[in-house]
């Protein structure tokens, strides 16, 4: 076997481990659900009316908010899982398993791949138990099924980059307490974006902010895909930021574990 042969075998390997890491303590994975769902609901049925009825071109009344709002807190349903990828980091790395991984013949790539892939498998399921919910409640999408698999595959490429950023968390934090706080900034900067309300509607700084931060060219062009509403060069930029942040927290997690732990 070659060696990437070999890192394939052990990342799988790892892969499986953090899997049934998940199954045997479900409270993370349920609480990347939780979070989201209780915001959807919250701001459909106690904000919607008002909420819905200040959007321009927007139907009045809680019902039609829900078409606005959703494609926003799916995304938070991405950054949620954050929390959860931080902590597991954070718990190999404090807890020493990583020690007993140097006295075997393991590839340098398996543990961070291992962790990466599964967090990003159990939060893509968690994204779609949330669509679940929205359906449910009355989101009414009108993607055709190509638009559907472009903003999967969106929300999976915003996963990956968010996902790599609070490996790198994981490995820097001292504790899994600062390791749980550490990604709540990626948690709620959709509520500085257009997830809840459009940009337009901010005071000039915080529009400019808003505007300018890397979840809300996503977060329009989710909205593009499964509403139909303009996109423009926002699917660029989406495309752009979940790139670049992929790259900087693939990086940063590669080069914090080289520092901390060589296998």
């Amino acid at each position: 076997m070659s060696s990437l042969s070999y890192a394939a075998a052990d990342s799988m390997t790892m892969l499986r481990r953090n899997l049934k890491h998940a199954m045997r303590y479900p409270s993370m994975t349920l609480s990347t659900v939780i979070m989201p769902v209780m915001m959807l609901l919250l701001f459909n049925y106690a904000f919607g009316g008002a909420l819905g009825s200040g959007i321009s071109g927007a139907p009045t009344g809680g019902g039609a908010y829900i078409d606005y709002v959703a494609p926003g807190i799916i995304l938070m349903a991405a950054t949620a899982g954050a929390v959860a990828t931080a902590v597991g980091v954070c718990v190999d790395m404090t807890e020493g398993i990583v020690n007993r991984f140097r006295t075997m013949s393991i590839s340098r790539a398996a543990f961070l791949t291992g962790h990466v892939v599964g967090s990003v498998i159990q939060t893509m399921i968690a994204i779609a138990l949330v669509i679940g919910i929205a359906l449910a409640i009355g989101f009414r999408p009108d993607a055709s099924a190509v638009e559907w698999v472009a903003a999967i595959g969106l929300l999976g490429l915003l996963t990956l980059a968010l996902t790599w950023l609070s490996a790198g968390m994981g490995l820097v934090a001292k504790t899994p307490e600062s390791a749980s706080n550490a990604p709540l900034p990626l948690t709620f900067l959709p509520f500085l974006g257009s997830a809840i309300v459009p940009t337009d509607s901010m005071p000039t700084g915080l529009r400019w902010f808003a505007e300018y931060q890397p979840f809300t060219p996503v977060i329009e062009t989710l909205r593009g895909l499964l509403m139909g509403t303009g996109i423009g060069n926002s699917g660029y930029l989406a495309l752009a930021w979940c790139v670049g942040l992929t790259l900087v927290g693939y990086l940063w997690a590669r080069s914090a574990f080289g520092r901390t732990a060589t296998l």
